[in-house]
């Protein structure tokens, strides 16, 4: 029996809260027992002057991760799970999911004159800029608002909302996961509906990962694991793989049970960068069948057009998207 773990985690403040949060999970599991942090900087962090969507490929919020749990310098990585790949490493697979908080989009709105420039999305001005470096988001809301602007916005939480308080924005969008985590919610001016903006898969849910062949580590962290939660987010990844998407894909999707967990349904969407054309499509069905589920809806999705849509993403350089202006 180990007396100490290892937890890989990237350094900003939203991840630290994260691997903070697992470690107190695992106190309380085990009394006694060591907890280190390895703060790991990740190829997300180090582009911060270029677009995800532009940098390609997958994991680059986990793979430097990955390579710590490989190596032995990490017993376990904590993610975000909308960063995670639906493939893993040999040797390495996720272990955990942890209960979810609300999975939904934020917006948040910037201050003129001491009021806000709007109350909600549907009362931005006219060509209003939103900030945001996700294409999901900006293809949901460009669908809905074909005259706003698309700022590209990355960065830490801190940095986004300082951005918008500066004025280089009219409003952001964020998670509102992240904005609750550290403490921010009464930032948040509205709670997208999922009309407006479908979440990410996995978004709001903590994702622990170690090797596969350390059974100690396995035993520890499985009480962290919160089964629905977990049932869901499989839904929604099982959508991802099928697709073979990644986080910087205009791909979105979310998992629900409803009948006192009898019946799971599944909503996702595909969109085109520029936001002028969605594909969407729900599939409902036994719990117990969830990884199907979702694979049948990502097929669903493919034989309404998705694949000329996600061929034309994979295909080419993203353009920039309605007067998109970095920052």
């Amino acid at each position: 029996m180990k007396d100490k773990i290892i937890i890989g985690t990237r350094g900003s403040a939203l991840a630290l809260w994260q691997a903070e949060w697992v470690k107190t999970g695992l106190e309380r599991i085990s009394p006694g027992i060591r907890i280190e942090f390895n703060k790991i900087k990740t190829t997300g962090d180090k582009i911060l002057d270029v677009p995800l969507a532009k940098v390609g490929g997958k994991g680059l919020f986990v793979k430097e991760i990955e390579e710590a749990l490989l190596e032995g310098s990490a017993d376990i990585a904590v993610h975000s799970m909308k960063d995670v790949p639906t493939e893993f490493p040999p040797g390495l697979h996720l272990a955990a999911v942890c209960e979810r908080e609300d999975p939904h989009d934020a917006f948040i709105s910037g201050i003129r004159d001491g009021r806000a420039r709007a109350n909600s999305f549907k009362e931005l001005p006219l060509g209003a800029l939103v900030g945001t470096s996700s294409l999901r988001r900006s293809c949901q809301i460009l669908n809905k608002r074909p005259d706003l602007k698309i700022g590209q916005l990355r960065g830490n939480l801190n940095t986004r909302l300082r951005k918008l308080d500066e004025g280089l924005f009219d409003a952001i969008i964020l998670a509102v996961a992240g904005v609750r985590r550290l403490g921010w919610e009464d930032r948040i001016t509205e709670i997208l509906p999922e009309e407006i903006s479908l979440p990410a898969i996995g978004q709001g849910a903590i994702g622990i990962e170690c090797r596969t062949d350390d059974s100690f580590i396995h035993s520890l962290i499985n009480p962290l694991n919160h089964p629905a939660t977990a049932l869901c987010v499989m839904a929604e990844r099982a959508v991802l793989r099928r697709l073979e998407g990644g986080c910087q894909v205009p791909i979105a999707a979310h998992a629900r049970l409803l009948l006192n967990s009898s019946h799971l349904i599944i909503d996702s969407i595909v969109g085109s960068v520029t936001g002028d054309r969605i594909i969407k499509s729900r599939i409902g069905g036994d719990p117990d069948h969830a990884d199907a589920l979702g694979v049948q809806l990502a097929e669903n999705l493919l034989a309404m057009g998705a694949k000329e849509i996600l061929d034309e993403v994979y295909g080419r350089d993203i353009p920039p998207v309605n007067g998109e202006i970095s920052s």
